[in-house]
């Protein structure tokens, strides 16, 4: 099912479409850390440089790092490597978007973990218009 998958699934990988204009188009500027692939190709009928990703996995955007995002949306000429420092040793690693997983944030009075929160103690006095 491999070919039908390509022409039919845009959220698992790149299509046979995407796959045709990178291969007939496309010129490869660069592979983040993750292995996601960025491609741009110069010369379209807007006269705009045109630029793009293709995923390895799911199609994710929160995937795609700070410095290619900038670069994707052409706030930066350069690839990412020709203008960014090197990377600092208290830098922390991507970690993807778990919004909507059970590995998702949920703090003290969320629904999720019983909607019980700590009572308010002394340092808050509600609003009133008369005061």
């Amino acid at each position: 099912m491999g070919i039908l998958s390509k022409i039919f699934t845009w959220w698992d990988g790149a299509t046979i479409g995407t796959a045709l204009v990178n291969w007939r188009h496309g010129e490869h500027v660069g592979t983040d850390a993750q292995g996601n692939r960025y491609y741009r190709h110069p010369r379209t009928a807007s006269g705009r440089e045109r630029r793009w990703v293709i995923y390895t996995g799911a199609n994710d955007a929160s995937r795609v790092p700070p410095e290619w995002h900038g670069w994707l949306h052409g706030t930066h000429e350069g690839v990412p490597e020709s203008y960014l420092p090197a990377a600092r040793v208290w830098e922390a690693d991507f970690t993807p978007n778990a919004t909507g997983t059970s590995a998702a944030y949920r703090p003290q009075g969320a629904l999720e973990r019983g909607g019980k929160r700590a009572r308010a103690t002394g340092d808050y006095e509600a609003w009133t218009p008369d005061a």
